[in-house]
């Protein structure tokens, strides 16, 4: 699964701006592409959960980080998707 990174927050609740040194990396991102899902033993495929276009949550070190057209994404397992969010 391909997953493009949101943005961190630039203030927290309280209105303090952020210095980039602070900001956690993002945990959450969009979904930019998906492969055919996983292998079964009995030679099915396991279609993957999420598709193009969902916003999820995913695990904090999770992945790898590469860069396309100028972009950081990450290539992540689906184990290493946590949430689908919704709304």
């Amino acid at each position: 699964v391909v997953v493009e990174p949101l943005t961190a927050e630039e203030k927290t609740a309280g209105g303090i701006v952020l210095p980039d040194a602070a900001k956690e990396k993002p945990q959450r991102g969009k979904v930019l592409a998906v492969g055919p899902g996983r292998l079964l033993d009995s030679g099915e495929r396991c279609p993957v959960a999420v598709k193009v276009g969902d916003e999820v949550l995913f695990a904090k070190y999770g992945g790898t980080e590469i860069e396309v057209e100028k972009k950081e994404v990450k290539i992540l397992r689906e184990s290493d998707i946590l949430a689908k969010v919704t709304a």
